[in-house]
């Protein structure tokens, strides 16, 4: 190369490198532990659409469904540690970080769905998204489930029907000590490894929502329900703060345009798709839905419903005043 052609040569490598940069955007990992075709797996592949068609010079959101990348546990630490940029954890996921959260696995707390959105669009609702942000976590919005509802390899209608049977339940003390109330014993366990424990039936039980009860055949070993309604499962939509912090203003609104759009639709799909499958669980031959009266279901809430007072001092008296006030619209 003689001296003529190396200012040329220089001169094009700084032409070239914008188009360089521009060619590889930054891959942002979004992880989550259930199937693409849940409401959480269709929030997510909006969410991609919406910030790659804005964003896409910038950005590419790399989606790990069905737990292959880690479970929920490992996904808040990640998070917090900015090693994955976002995830979807079930909000009974956050107890090594605060413990406000706690408030969402309270049985019998909320009448219904309605009651859980009014509280998380609450203002008290509001500020948990931001509770743990001095611990590199921020929640940017809540995703809906559903109520969960109890099922067991055997029929049941009364708490003492439960007594020595094994429930799965998310790794919560609220949960577990929840089904110690009933003289159950509680498994905590992931939720990718349900399925396999309900088949060998090393656990006689769990709670799930009907979506969840029916997208992961959970009834082929659980032929036994009860229209509970008893819990919460939703989700905080997250991210590691120091990576929010770090975005310019303008991709702040492009990801809280998506984020609005995909939670809208996720909700949407999680509300239709709840009350389907709860159908569809009702009309299969071998299922028994039994639904309790008013009566019944009272006994069920005198059993679970000691746990409010207990938990008073960890989540806060006004955390869990503004959720009963939510129930009382």
């Amino acid at each position: 190369m003689n001296r003529r052609t190396l200012p040329s040569l220089l001169g094009l490598i700084a032409l070239l490198m914008p188009m360089l940069l521009w060619a590889a955007p930054q891959q942002l990992i979004l992880s989550h532990v259930v199937s693409p075709d849940t409401p959480k797996g269709k929030m997510a592949e909006m969410f991609k659409s919406i910030i790659e068609k804005k964003l896409g010079d910038r950005y590419e959101i790399i989606i790990h469904s069905n737990a292959s990348l880690m479970d929920d546990d490992e996904a808040v630490t990640a998070i917090a540690e900015g090693r994955i940029h976002f995830a979807a954890p079930s909000l009974s996921k956050f107890e090594s970080y605060t413990q406000q959260l706690k408030v969402f696995d309270l049985p019998f707390l909320f009448p219904d769905m309605n009651a859980v959105n009014r509280f998380q669009k609450s203002p008290t609702g509001q500020a948990l998204l931001s509770s743990m942000e001095s611990q590199g976590i921020l929640g940017l919005g809540y995703l809906h489930n559903g109520l969960k509802q109890l099922t067991a390899d055997r029929p049941f209608t009364r708490p003492e029907d439960l007594a020595g049977l094994r429930f799965r339940t998310m790794n919560s003390d609220v949960l577990i000590k929840q089904f110690e109330l009933l003289n159950a014993e509680a498994v905590p366990m992931a939720f990718s490894k349900v399925y396999e424990s309900l088949a060998n039936r090393s656990i006689q039980g769990q709670e799930n929502t009907w979506s969840n009860i029916f997208s992961q055949a959970f009834y082929d070993h659980q032929p036994y329900m009860m229209i509970s309604n008893h819990g919460v499962l939703d989700y905080m939509l997250i991210t590691n703060s120091e990576f929010w912090s770090g975005l310019s203003e303008e991709e702040r609104r492009s990801f809280r345009f998506a984020l609005e759009m995909s939670l809208k639709y996720g909700n949407a799909v999680a509300k239709a798709k709840s009350a389907n499958d709860k159908i569809e669980l009702g009309r299969m031959k071998g299922v028994s839905v039994y639904e309790p009266s008013a009566d019944e279901l009272t006994v069920w809430q005198t059993a679970m419903q000691p746990l409010w007072a207990s938990y008073e001092g960890l989540i806060g008296e006004k955390v869990i005043q503004a959720a009963q006030q939510a129930g009382r619209p």
